[in-house]
Parts: C-alpha cells; sequence; structure tokens
C-alpha cells in the first residue's frame, strides 16, 4: 500500500481557512508547503543567507499574528506570504543601509589639519565622537580598533586578550548604541549615500 502523502489529506480551500482560524497544525503544513519558495525571494535579493533565514522567519512569524489580514478573495496564499516577504526584505535592507551609514561615519577619523569640504559630514561626525565618548571604556575601545584600525574581531582578540566573543558583543552593542543615537539626530545627506561593509 502507498504512503499517502499527509498534504493529500488538505484541500486547496481548507489549508488556507485552517491558517486564518489559527490552527497550529495548519502553520506547519503552510511553512512545509512554502518556506522554500519566500526563502528564494529573499536569497534573490539579499546577499547574506543568515539574513535569507531571518527574513524567512519573521514572514510566517508575521503571517500567523496577522492571519486574519489574508483574505483568499484577493488572492492565493501564497501571494500574500510574498507579499509579507518583500517588505520583510526591504525592513532588512533598510536596516543594513542604516549599518553601514553608521559604519561609513566612525570610520571617517577626523583629520584636525583639513577644511572639511561638506558641513554635514561635521555633523555626522560630532554625532559619532560623541555618542562614542559615553560608550563604556571596552565598547569604545572595541569600535575604535574595528573602525580606526581596520582590526578583524579576530586581530582585536589577540591584541587585547579579550576573548573573541567577548570581542563581538562589545562591538554588538556599541553599533547598537550609535545606531539609536544615529537614528535620534539623524544622519547627513553625504554619509547616507555611503556604505562600507561593516566590522567582522
Amino acid at each position: 500500500m502507498t504512503k499517502a502523502d499527509p498534504h493529500d489529506t488538505v484541500s486547496p480551500d481548507d489549508l488556507p481557512k485552517r491558517f486564518v482560524d489559527g490552527d497550529e497544525t495548519a502553520l506547519r503544513e503552510v511553512y512545509d508547503r512554502y518556506a522554500r519558495a519566500v526563502f528564494h525571494l529573499a536569497t534573490s535579493t539579499l546577499a547574506n543567507r543568515a539574513d535569507a533565514e531571518d527574513v524567512t522567519q519573521a514572514t510566517f512569524v508575521a503571517a500567523w499574528l496577522g492571519r486574519e489580514g489574508f483574505d483568499p478573495a484577493r488572492g492565493t496564499l501564497l501571494g500574500w506570504l510574498l507579499g509579507i516577504g518583500r517588505r520583510k526584505v526591504i525592513d532588512r535592507l533598510r536596516a543594513t543601509s542604516r549599518e553601514d551609514r553608521v559604519v561609513a561615519a566612525v570610520r571617517q577619523r577626523p583629520d584636525p589639519g583639513a577644511t572639511p569640504a561638506d558641513p554635514d559630514r561635521v555633523v555626522d561626525r560630532l554625532v559619532i565622537a560623541d555618542e562614542l565618548a559615553t560608550l563604556p571604556d571596552d565598547q569604545r575601545r572595541m569600535l575604535e580598533l574595528a573602525f580606526y584600525d581596520d582590526l578583524t574581531h579576530q586581530q582585536i582578540a589577540t591584541m587585547t586578550g579579550v576573548p573573541l566573543g567577548t570581542v563581538k558583543s562589545h562591538i554588538r552593542r556599541g553599533m547598537a548604541s550609535l545606531r539609536r543615537r544615529w537614528e535620534v539626530d539623524g544622519a547627513a545627506p553625504g554619509s547616507r549615500s555611503a556604505g562600507l561593509s561593516g566590522a567582522r
């Protein structure tokens, strides 16, 4: 006797209804069926596989929490999921862009002898310098080594004797503080277009 495919017991019309009604088994079935398509959408735009995996998970979480917003009269469940996925991809791209702007601004070490050509960049540097000064000593030191001296996480750990995991934690927390300040004070137009890879 041929083993039945568990999906064969669910009609095309039944699964979306069970999903919208909050049937948790339907959530698993929806994920099993459509996660690959959502992941493909994410990887087609995002270069980082981990980001694509995060976007895929975020898509299904958002879909489950907002399941009552699905209207089968307006399209298929897959189409609805891909629409959520596209918005999550855009959110991730924007977040990455904000991080890149912070990295770019931090890496622009002020040159006291130079005459700034762009006043907006002066504002950027003042914001970053001011925020760096408020960070705990360990976080500030790690960020300075990563951005000003262009050292990798491993090189920083070797130089300072601090465990690699602790180095990464200090840099991650420091970057989070800088991002919060960046979003409150705003970024200069010139730096908004800048994009450098983050610390590694």
